[in-house]
């Protein structure tokens, strides 16, 4: 008897106290506007016609979901308790209003207290028909609308999760503040359990500002969307984009295309079989990222077969040049044009030998960037972005097998091991192979002073002095090995910064080895030898040593020793190098060892900026000698060359001494940190 009145009871005569008791009790409206039919049981099955249910009086939307119908399975035990537990929702034509605001509350949350997440229903499936969803998530810059049907007699059993995608969708509006597109298909039931265990299929295709985002594949818990198993079309105009969007810090790149396989594991994120390019450099690897710590921590290894040197630019801070362009900075260098001219041309003339004389004799010996601005800027100004290097950890190691177009610089390889912990960057080893030989130490940045602070060392090893410069054509025929070490510390938020308030000891050393004449020729400006060089060709003399080291203070380079010493001429020279102001102001004094005729012999200055080098002989010894030259002329016009005649005043240098003073500093910072605790 108790089963039949049950099973006819006229449900629909309660509509009006359910509705206030649900008011009631979760503090907003809840209305079933038509009809109320309910069919007790284990797990109770409730249908409505009409429903409406209002958000919090906070949220933007009035409506947390209002639908044509909705019928859904209530366990009753467990809403004694105030848990909401709904194994299965249907809903006709949904429209719903989801909202999170930057204190943690919720409107779906059902209970007075939206800030609470444990009140929120557990769903184990939802299935929809057609309908719209926002979303509007101040603290993540969200503010998005999605529109969703399924596909026409599309029969779909809750038992299971369909393994089709019947149901598309797209959606419009903002996310992290960018312009955000997104559109796919899903399966056509949604297992939303906290417990659902099912390969739930997707396609989506997604575009946040300049960034779009192909995937498809299966996500086995949609709630905690973990378990994801995807392949992945990844493409933007710089990495560093992704902050923004995902939280990933990563350095600014060329515009980037890469694909691979993800998935994602309760808050880690693996990303594998990844391969693509940026810029025009490949690259491939695998990367993990791990959200679950705090911060959370990239790590992986990263390598590319080929690597263009202009695709490192906006990583260092560089402007980055539009791809096709020639150098950014293009410094040609007369000697090497010189030297060269006769390969190119053939014998010279007469004409030519003295119109080369004549034009060495004015000092046309160097680099001529008269197309560029002498204010311009060469070390990298870019400011860094401490905020980034302190939201996240890193352990990753990035290795170039070959790197191309580097023009004037002389770059093979490359490998470096990212460590990022606490905001504290470290590149430990870094490894650059340079002219056959390497540089390699370390770097160290620690972004938490304000401006952060810097420390380097770096160990030049065995490069071959053929290799170093490549744009001037007189070295090549050059031979010898350079090492030597360079430690530095200073602070500022940029490379420009940093090395302009840095303080340390900057040494290049060579022994033995082989050098071309006509270059030591033309510094010491001697026409005799230049026009005989030019003539039955270059050759090489012994090198007997070289050194070039300052002692740095505040970004001033202050020379320690500047010694270059061949069997032919010995060259001193002193001054200084201001890192901060990018300024030159160097005095090379050449002395031949041999006798020779047409010599204007003078200390050759090395002046300008970074960006504009300017080198010639000082001016005031040049006069001097060439006035001496014209007054003896107006007696005897062979007697002009008596001030033209070299004598060969140059001596063998110290090398042994030379040497030892240029590496003395290095030595004893060695020795310091040796002894210092810890």
């Amino acid at each position: 008897m108790l089963l039949l009145l049950l099973a006819f009871f006229p449900w629909d005569k309660l509509r009006g106290p359910i509705n206030r008791y649900a008011s009631d009790y979760l503090g907003r409206r809840f209305e079933i506007t038509q009809h109320l039919d309910v069919r007790l049981g284990r797990v109770t099955t409730v249908r409505a016609e009409g429903i409406e249910f209002a958000n919090p009086s906070w949220a933007s939307e009035p409506y947390l979901l209002k639908a044509r119908a909705a019928e859904f399975e209530i366990r009753l035990w467990p809403l004694l308790f105030g848990h909401f537990e709904l194994p299965v929702v249907r809903l006709t034509e949904p429209q719903f209003g989801l909202q999170i605001e930057p204190d943690g509350r919720r409107s779906w949350a059902l209970a007075r207290n939206t800030s609470n997440a444990g009140a929120s229903p557990d769903i184990g499936l939802l299935l929809v028909d057609q309908g719209v969803l926002k979303y509007l998530a101040a603290a993540q810059g969200a503010d998005l609308t999605a529109h969703f049907s399924m596909e026409p007699d599309t029969a779909v059993d809750s038992k299971a999760v369909s393994k089709s995608l019947p149901l598309s969708f797209k959606a419009a509006g903002k996310w992290r503040g960018e312009v955000f597109s997104a559109s796919g298909r899903t399966g056509g039931v949604l297992p939303l359990s906290r417990n659902a265990a099912a390969d739930f299929p997707l396609d989506v295709t997604a575009a946040a500002g300049k960034t779009t985002l192909k995937a498809k594949g299966t996500v086995e818990n949609l709630r905690a969307f973990s378990g994801l198993r995807a392949s992945f079309d990844l493409q933007g105009q710089s990495l560093d984009a992704l902050y923004r969007l995902l939280g990933v810090v990563l350095p600014a790149t060329p515009p980037y295309k890469v694909s691979g396989q993800l998935t994602k594991h309760g808050n880690v994120w693996d990303t594998t079989a990844l391969k693509g390019k940026l810029g025009r450099s490949d690259v491939a690897g695998q990367l993990r990222f791990d959200a679950s710590q705090s911060p959370p921590q990239l790590s992986g290894k990263v390598q590319s077969r080929l690597l263009d040197f202009d695709d490192l630019r906006p990583v260092i801070g560089l402007p980055v040049k539009a791809l096709g362009t020639g150098p950014a900075t293009t410094i040609t260098t007369t000697i090497g044009d010189a030297a060269s001219s006769k390969d190119r041309a053939g014998p010279l003339s007469a004409a030519k030998l003295q119109t080369l004389a004549l034009q060495k004799s004015r000092s046309k010996v160097t680099s001529a960037p008269a197309v560029l601005p002498t204010q311009r800027k060469v070390l990298p100004t870019a400011v860094l972005d401490l905020q980034r290097l302190r939201a996240m950890n890193a352990d990753v190691v990035y290795s170039a097998l070959a790197i191309s177009h580097v023009e004037a610089l002389p770059l093979d390889s490359g490998s470096v091991h990212v460590k990022l912990q606490g905001g504290v960057l470290v590149l430990d080893p870094l490894i650059l192979g340079v002219a056959g030989g390497s540089l390699a130490g370390r770097v160290k940045v620690d972004t938490n002073p304000t401006p952060a602070r810097f420390e380097t060392r770096l160990d030049v090893r065995n490069l071959a002095l053929n290799k170093l410069f490549p744009t001037i054509q007189t070295t090549k025929s050059s031979l010898g090995k350079i090492g030597g070490q360079l430690s530095l510390q200073g602070r500022g938020n940029s490379m420009a910064q940093m090395l302009g308030t840095a303080s340390g000891d900057v040494a290049v050393l060579m022994g033995r080895g082989e050098l071309s004449n006509i270059l030591l020729e033309f510094v010491g400006l001697d026409g005799g030898e230049i026009i005989k060089f030019l003539l039955i060709g270059d050759r090489t003399v012994p090198l007997r040593c070289a050194a070039a080291a300052f002692n740095v203070k505040n970004g001033l380079m202050q020379s320690r020793v500047l010694l270059l010493d061949t069997t032919d001429t010995v060259i001193n020279g002193n001054g200084q190098i201001s890192l901060a102001d990018e300024t030159l102001n160097l005095v090379l004094e050449p002395k031949p060892k041999d006798m020779s005729i047409l010599s204007l012999r003078s200390p050759l200055k090395i002046t300008g900026t970074f960006a504009a080098p300017k080198a010639g002989p000082d001016k005031a010894a040049l006069a001097g000698r060439a006035g001496l030259a014209i007054a003896l002329g107006l007696i005897n016009p062979l007697l002009a060359l008596a001030a033209t005649i070299e004598t060969g005043p140059g001596q063998d240098a110290d090398c042994t001494a030379a040497l030892s003073l240029a590496a003395q500093p290095a030595k004893s910072a060695k020795k310091s940190s040796k002894a210092a605790p810890g």
